[in-house]
């Protein structure tokens, strides 16, 4: 068998990990994930310790993913080369948790309610896929490195 195939075998394990996680985490309830954005209000901290479960296991997972050049499958690691903050990473994440807000879903649970037959994950998994086929049509219209010469 080839590499190919034990990184969609690993890849798959890890995202049934990763949904099971978010399932039992509560990340698929839309009103639960609206009561901790909530400040003001019925204000539900539980999904603190998620947030920081999730951020210390991918800091441990960077840092040795840093010092490694190939996967544990012998893949090529790829990692983001730039620390740059600018406009379209704050536009990018500003609208990012609107729809968070807004909707009380973010994508990897839309996936997960796409999973279950859930109309409302449906619904925000389609509107989720038409922002990015926009985003790629703005960037490829207006985008300067991409203009023709």
């Amino acid at each position: 068998m080839t590499k190919t195939y034990y990184a969609s075998a690993a890849a798959s394990f890890a995202g049934l990990i990763f949904g099971s996680g978010l399932i039992l985490a509560g990340m698929v309830n839309p009103a639960k994930i609206l009561a901790f954005l909530d400040l003001t209000g019925q204000w539900d901290p539980s999904l603190t310790l998620v947030m920081a479960g999730a951020i210390a296991v991918g800091f441990i997972a960077f840092t040795i993913a840093k010092k490694r050049p190939r996967s544990l499958l012998g893949l090529t690691i790829h990692l983001p080369a730039s620390n740059l903050i600018n406009r379209r990473l704050i536009l990018g994440s500003l609208t990012f948790g609107v729809g968070w807000g807004l909707a009380g879903i973010c994508p990897g649970p839309a996936i997960v309610l796409l999973g279950t037959g859930n109309l409302k994950g449906a619904i925000f998994f389609f509107a989720m896929l038409a922002g990015m086929a926009i985003f790629e049509w703005l960037e490829n219209r207006f985008s300067p490195s991409k203009q023709p010469e």
